[in-house]
């Protein structure tokens, strides 16, 4: 599938929604447990994804836009969430994203982008080249792949309790070694 505005919109606007469907009312236990050491929790995922709407997908747009391959990224942050989340429920996490996404929804129509302009590049610290499409496009993936890491999370918390229907769980199984 080709990237195309219009088809990343439509996953980037419903994010908030999916969200809110699954955390929202829940008790602590789904929204604050991992699945393992080194893993996050939803609460963990949705400050995560604040912290992007704040300092990835459209700051780091307007640099290509503007600035090109003269001036790179700044690093982001991957657990700047921990400390911004403190003290804070999942409530007051979803309607902070809702609204930051919102925002940058706008911001983003805004620049009615051209395809020469999805084209241009800029420079990430790990990554090195990349482009305003692929920029765009993994802010997408980025949603898609969150989503799924919510599940884990809180499919996870009945591992121990789904029997033998673990063998029909793919989401609780290690990957197959090939």
């Amino acid at each position: 599938m080709d990237f195309t505005i219009g088809q990343s919109v439509e996953v980037l606007r419903n994010t908030p929604g999916v969200l809110r469907g699954l955390l929202g009312g829940v008790s602590e236990a789904w929204v604050r447990n991992n699945y393992g050491p080194d893993t996050l929790s939803a609460f963990d995922v949705v400050g995560h994804l604040i912290h992007g709407e704040r300092a990835d997908w459209i700051p780091r747009a307007k640099i290509i836009l503007e600035h090109g391959r003269d001036q790179p990224f700044e690093p982001f942050d991957r657990y700047a969430m921990y400390e911004a989340s403190k003290g804070k429920c999942i409530e007051e996490l979803l309607d902070t994203f809702e609204s930051l996404r919102q925002e940058n929804i706008e911001t983003w129509r805004a620049m009615n982008l051209t395809r020469e302009q999805l084209d241009l590049r800029g420079v990430h610290p790990a990554l090195g080249e990349v482009s305003l499409r692929n920029l765009l496009a993994m802010w997408t993936a980025h949603d898609l792949n969150h989503i799924a890491q919510i599940c884990k999370a809180m499919v996870f918390q009945y591992r121990d309790e789904v029997g033998p229907w673990l063998a029909y769980c793919s989401i609780l199984r290690p990957p197959n070694r090939v």
